[in-house]
């Protein structure tokens, strides 16, 4: 009789190395219970710590961003303290100048936001109405419900109805002053953050390796984690920006072809956008497409203003983007739109902006972590 040896998980995995275990197998009902509630309560702290984690974020991808300029500033023998004011100056320089250039753009637009509004209304008015629709009886029945629902007063008791307090200018002065606060000092500790991070970069790297571990090992894969996040997150922001300015000037060029007015503010708004996945390009397509519709009138200059759009977003996303990037930051597109989903559920704008890099990081320290490598091998394409 032949003996059945049953090979361990251990020795599949030394016959073959390409075998991978999933690393939650023999787990026991108690521990299996610990994880998900662990998981649960991170969850929740990411959402309820959203004004710290998400500034912190946003402030570690600027410096990814710019630690490979003041690196090569400081290989030039300018001090980092030089080199990171004056590359995190020149970044601000750039945006602020931008904008200020196009400012006459963006007021001409802003003007022309109530005749919008009112030729809009026109178009939709202008049907004529014979009988109520849907919606007309719908609320036709809303209104006899709410005024059968009231109860009759009493003899002798008169009905009182509380007015509002009506929304006034100085009342939406002030919250809109109180936003505007909190977004610029929100600005302002990012742009220390990222400055600070820039000056302590080498201090940070070690002490993130003395925090790993006694083992050589272990100090070893951490710093492997650290390098490998800051190359592929400062390549992917590289890419990002360099075919956002692609999407940008070819968007641009590509309406005032066809003579849309503000060609140049619509452009960059629509490589702004792009550095948002799946969503941004909708975004601009659909504004892009009613404005084209409101300054022509007519379906087919709307219709093509949105192909135009959608043709520039395609091709990068599917040609450029990919090649630039190649295999090595290659991402699984339903977890890319899975944890799209989840990082703006928990964060918001700063969820869809912080989406892409917070899943590659994730990626990266499972494509370390032996036990965690089958759900980085999931992540990756």
């Amino acid at each position: 009789m032949t003996t059945l040896h049953k090979l361990s998980k251990s020795d599949a995995q030394r016959s073959d190395p390409e075998v991978q275990v999933w690393p939650f197998d023999g787990l026991d009902a108690k521990t299996a219970a610990l994880i998900v509630i662990a998981f649960g309560v991170i969850v929740l702290l990411l959402q309820y710590m959203q004004a710290l984690l998400a500034p912190l974020a946003f402030g570690l991808l600027l410096f990814y961003a710019l630690d490979s300029g003041v690196d090569a500033m400081e290989r030039i023998r300018v001090p980092r303290w030089l080199g990171a004011a004056l590359v995190l100056g020149l970044t601000i320089g750039a945006i602020f100048g931008g904008a200020y250039a196009l400012q006459d753009q963006a007021l001409t637009v802003i003007n022309e936001l109530p005749a919008g509004a009112r030729r809009i209304a026109t178009l939709v008015e202008r049907r004529p109405r014979t009988d109520p629709g849907p919606l007309d009886k719908v609320e036709q029945a809303a209104d006899e419900l709410a005024r059968t629902d009231k109860p009759k007063p009493a003899p002798g008791v008169v009905r009182v109805q509380v007015e509002e307090p009506r929304i006034t200018a100085t009342g939406l002065m002030w919250s809109g002053s109180i936003g505007a606060l909190s977004a610029v000092n929100q600005l302002i500790m990012i742009l220390f953050l990222t400055y600070f991070l820039l000056l302590s970069d080498k201090l940070m790297r070690r002490k993130f390796v003395e925090l790993a571990g006694p083992t050589l090992s272990k100090k070893k894969v951490t710093l492997e984690i650290i390098n490998d996040i800051s190359s592929q997150i400062g390549r992917f922001l590289g890419v990002q920006i360099f075919t956002s300015i692609v999407v940008g000037v070819a968007t641009w060029a590509a309406l005032a072809y066809v003579g849309l007015d503000q060609a140049a503010m619509w452009g960059l708004l629509a490589g702004v956008f792009n550095s948002i996945p799946y969503y941004g390009p909708l975004i601009v397509s659909g504004a892009l497409s009613l404005v084209a519709f409101l300054q022509f009138g007519t379906m087919s200059m709307m219709l093509a203003v949105a192909g135009l759009s959608l043709a520039i977003t395609s091709l990068e996303g599917w040609l450029l983007t990919p090649l630039l990037l190649g295999k090595v930051a290659a991402m699984n597109r339903v977890a890319v739109f899975v944890g799209l989903l989840f990082w703006s559920w928990a964060w918001g704008v700063w969820g869809l902006l912080l989406a892409v890099p917070m899943m590659m990081s994730i990626k990266v320290i499972c494509d370390h972590v032996e036990d965690l490598k089958p759900v980085g091998r999931f992540l990756g394409e």
